[in-house]
């Protein structure tokens, strides 16, 4: 004869091991039998140890204001509110369940986490508005701002719904109430929550079109270089116009002017001192080579340079006037004593 007892156990052993880690456990004492102190004391710790079980999860991290934990105290609350009122029906063992049910999902990290809310013990389903707004509120973006309140007002509408298939409206009406205000007070936290800001973005640096290549300038520069009389070295070079000379150099220098043509042209006034037909011509060649060699002296190489010699034949200042001394004579005639210095180059050249 089988023995039907031992496999009643072991089958019993295996739905427990093999219930889901949701499956609630705690049982309140049957209503028939709360009569005792001690069946009330047992109920009173169970609602004791599921509270310790939420302080637990918010002690590990989940916010007091997570919508599920939320949920759970909430449907711990309506639970003993109404065992402690007496309440002989199944909606506190029922309220209790589903408070359980949410903590152990909370342990155990099951993901995704219920979002509704059962209708436990039959509960009417009193103010559909209030139902859809709760709806609406967690398909909003700032829902998270109003978590706490839209759990318990969906709790509190199912607490109403059981209270009015009991004892009728009269009973239902201060949940309702309460599932009004908290409804209403998350309408006001969604509104006022902003969307976190977004992580600033990487700045994208275009970089700047580069500047375009200056163009070429041809310039001319020019320069008088004026000597005593009869005379062709440099230290018969008038300081004055020695400065020019200088400074035209050094501009060139300075601005990296490349040198496209130079040309030289020396000039004698009209005094000869020797009484020769070619002196002032051969004069006048001196004085260029002169400054030839002083542009050269100061690094200012030319492959094309043009010189020439005008001899006396390109007077600036006549001097016809009478003049008491020689010396006088030769001052006034001092412009034509001159070399002049006429350069061609270009400015921004890559050469």
């Amino acid at each position: 004869m089988l023995n039907t007892s031992r496999f009643s156990l072991v089958g019993t052993l295996c739905l427990l091991l093999t219930a889901p880690l949701t499956m609630a456990q705690t049982q309140l004492t049957p209503e028939s039998e709360r009569i005792s102190d001690m069946a009330i004391h047992a109920d009173h710790q169970a609602y004791g140890a599921l509270q310790g079980r939420i302080h637990q999860l918010n002690e590990h991290g989940v916010p007091v204001r997570d919508y599920h934990l939320s949920k759970a105290q909430c449907w711990l609350d309506v639970s003993l509110h109404e065992y402690t009122r007496n309440d002989r029906s199944a909606f506190p063992q029922e309220a209790m369940t589903e408070s359980e049910k949410l903590i152990l999902a909370l342990e155990n990290k099951v993901r995704p986490l219920p979002m509704d809310t059962p209708l436990v013990n039959n509960a009417a389903r009193l103010r559909p508005d209030l139902w859809e707004r709760t709806e609406a509120l967690k398909k909003h973006s700032g829902f998270k701002c109003a978590w706490p309140q839209v759990s318990c007002a969906e709790v509190e509408l199912v607490h109403a719904g059981n209270e009015f298939n009991q004892q009728q409206w009269r009973h239902a009406k201060p949940y309702v109430q309460i599932a009004e205000d908290l409804v209403a007070q998350a309408d006001e936290l969604v509104a006022a929550c902003a969307p976190p800001p977004e992580a600033p973005r990487a700045a994208i640096v275009v970089p700047p079109a580069p500047l375009p290549a200056p163009q070429p300038q041809r310039l001319t520069l020019a320069a008088r270089v004026l000597f005593d009389f009869d005379k062709y070295t440099p230290d018969h070079i008038r300081p004055a116009t020695l400065d020019e000379l200088d400074q035209l150099v050094a501009r060139v220098k300075l601005e990296g002017i490349h040198i496209e043509s130079l040309v030289l042209v020396g000039h004698a006034d009209r005094l000869n001192s020797t009484g020769k037909q070619d002196y002032n011509q051969q004069l006048s060649q001196k004085r260029v080579n002169t400054v030839r060699n002083l542009l050269a002296a100061q690094g200012l190489t030319v492959s094309k340079v043009s010189i020439d010699a005008k001899g006396d034949t390109d007077q600036v200042l006549a001097c016809k006037a009478q003049f008491k001394k020689q010396a006088e004579l030769e001052e006034c005639l001092l412009p034509n004593r001159r070399v002049v210095v006429e350069l061609v180059g270009v400015k921004g050249s890559a050469k």
